[in-house]
């Protein structure tokens, strides 16, 4: 979708970029999501966004960094949130167990999350990463979900069509009210 978007002369020059979580890794891993981004989607247009919005990893408080930024996302708000989701039904770094409610924070990985790392390129799997709470993501006005892969069909079918709760952070997007899902056909064939 970065890669489409850019070639078909998307314009982010009037917009703030939020990176959406962070892995605990050396700036520079190609794993770490900054990274990708640059690589996927800011690099390949024609101009930058207006202003682009990372995590400081590498922060002495990695507390108060979560905060700044969650009051940085709260200061107008998400015009749109743009969203893979994970093997275990995650989105961001927001993992299985995490509340409706849940803040911006630090959050040790899954496993299979630390795993899925390893498809970037990551020299070692991270432990745990930064991520904007559900909370923040619900209050987007527009909520992007995409996937693709036959890998994917068994839980974009929980996160669409099954109960919603914390057991698969993404069936919390069941109760937004603008919410649209891209699927592949192997990702939708669940459906």
């Amino acid at each position: 979708m970065y890669h489409a978007f850019a070639a078909g002369g998307g314009d982010l020059t009037s917009a703030t970029v939020f990176l959406l979580d962070e892995f605990g890794l050396p700036r520079g891993a190609p794993a770490r999501c900054d990274t990708r981004l640059s690589r996927d989607l800011l690099d390949r247009l024609a101009a930058p966004p207006l202003r682009v919005v990372t995590w400081d990893t590498d922060a002495d408080d990695l507390g108060a960094m979560c905060e700044t930024f969650d009051a940085d996302v709260a200061d107008g708000g998400l015009d749109l949130v743009v969203l893979g989701i994970g093997g275990n039904g995650h989105l961001g770094i927001n993992e299985p167990g995490t509340t409706r409610d849940a803040p911006t924070r630090i959050v040790e990985l899954h496993p299979t999350t630390a795993a899925a790392t390893d498809r970037y390129g990551a020299d070692d799997r991270p432990a745990w990463g930064a991520t904007l709470g559900m909370a923040r993501i619900l209050e987007g006005r527009e909520v992007w979900l995409l996937a693709t892969g036959a890998h994917k069909a068994a839980i974009v079918r929980a996160a669409c069509r099954g109960p919603v709760g914390p057991h698969v952070p993404a069936s919390f997007l069941q109760t937004h009210p603008n919410v649209k899902v891209w699927l592949d056909e192997p990702a939708a064939s669940a459906l």
